[in-house]
């Protein structure tokens, strides 16, 4: 008992940089994810497997996405 109150503090700080790090894995991960779909659109485009339009609607949704996900990153590294 009295060994948890002391390692209390150092337990404590452990777990938060771990969900710290949890988070950032999965914002870069989602980051990776719309990078990697990106580059797949244009290949296919390139290969002629879609339409200008097609790609063109994509390559839209898939920006806002990315610009949204870059925008949050950012605004959490502020409140820190």
């Amino acid at each position: 008992m009295v060994w948890q109150l002391l390692t209390w503090p150092l337990d404590s700080l452990l777990w938060l940089s771990e969900q710290v790090e949890e988070r950032a894995v999965a914002e870069l991960d989602q980051t990776e994810n719309l990078q990697k779909r990106l580059t797949a659109l244009q290949i296919r485009f390139d290969l002629g497997d879609i339409s200008e339009s097609d790609f063109t609607e994509q390559e839209a949704e898939i920006l806002t996405a990315l610009e949204a996900e870059l925008d949050a990153a950012a605004e959490e590294q502020e409140e820190e």
